[in-house]
């Protein structure tokens, strides 16, 4: 009887805990690239919430999680050169918050900590640091290294000592005013035009000097065959064209050295004639 009492008693405290645990105790998942901020008795603990199962008292006790993975802002802005002209400029801000610092941030800024401080100083970098240039800097690959530069450093200067820490600046895309487009437009036609001509100028250069290449050879040849061409040459091309009864033409020889052009069936036809 007594054992059986036991037994009544062992299955009652059994089922108070299981109705106690399901009433008030609560798990709580931290995944990787995570943390927690325990909340107790609606004071932060002092020490974040590592991986794994966490179990609580819901009616003293919660847990928040957080976000510790590299996190990406975007923003697009409209920005005043130092010429008056606006572009428009792509950022991205790489951060994260260690899972060290975490308490700290909830504590001080909340958990809305990226509409708070990190959007309103990225905001403001790019109106103290990127509104201050030309728009050649920002259109040149250099130029957009330098600002990038410079916001990253404003940002670490402003973030880091609120436990944000900034990893990168990255200027996604930079769309130019119009007018500096077309000025640009403008200079790369009017250089293509100077190429081109350079070119044609070049060509009629090489042209020049083919013609005057073959001048001097037309005039050398000339030379020579002026050089060769004697009486002795004409008499033997003349008495070569008579010994050759199909030679269509035949060179004579005058006392002036210059030959004159007969054709032999002329000469035979006239002969029959006369």
């Amino acid at each position: 009887m007594a054992d059986e009492i036991k037994v009544g008693v062992a299955g009652i405290i059994a089922v108070l805990l299981i109705v106690f645990g399901a009433l008030f105790i609560r798990v709580k998942l931290i995944e990787d690239g995570e943390a927690g901020v325990k909340f107790r008795l609606g004071k932060i603990q002092e020490e974040a919430v590592g991986t794994g199962w966490n179990f609580y008292l819901f009616m003293f006790t919660r847990i928040e999680k957080w976000n510790i993975k590299t996190q990406e802002l975007k923003e697009t802005a409209n920005v005043p050169s130092s010429e008056g002209l606006i572009s428009t400029l792509d950022i991205s801000v790489l951060f994260y918050t260690p899972k060290e610092n975490v308490t700290k941030i909830r504590r001080a800024i909340g958990q809305n900590y990226v509409s708070t401080v990190v959007e309103p100083y990225v905001r403001e970098s790019i109106r103290n640091i990127a509104s201050g240039y030309q728009v050649k800097a920002l259109y040149s690959e250099e130029g957009r290294k330098e600002v990038s530069s410079k916001m990253l450093d404003f940002l670490r200067s402003k973030l880091e000592e609120k436990g944000i820490i900034v990893q990168d600046v990255l200027l996604r895309d930079v769309r130019l005013p119009p007018a500096f487009l077309e000025s640009i437009e403008r200079k790369l036609k009017t250089e293509q035009e100077s190429l081109q001509k350079e070119f044609e100028l070049i060509k009629a250069k090489k042209d020049a000097e083919i013609e005057v290449a073959r001048a001097r050879g037309v005039a050398k040849s000339n030379r020579i065959i002026a050089k060769s061409v004697d009486a002795n040459y004409l008499r033997y091309v003349w008495v070569k064209g008579l010994a050759t009864p199909n030679t269509s033409v035949v060179y004579v020889p005058t006392e002036a050295n210059l030959p004159i052009l007969e054709s032999q069936r002329w000469n035979e036809e006239r002969q029959k004639g006369s």
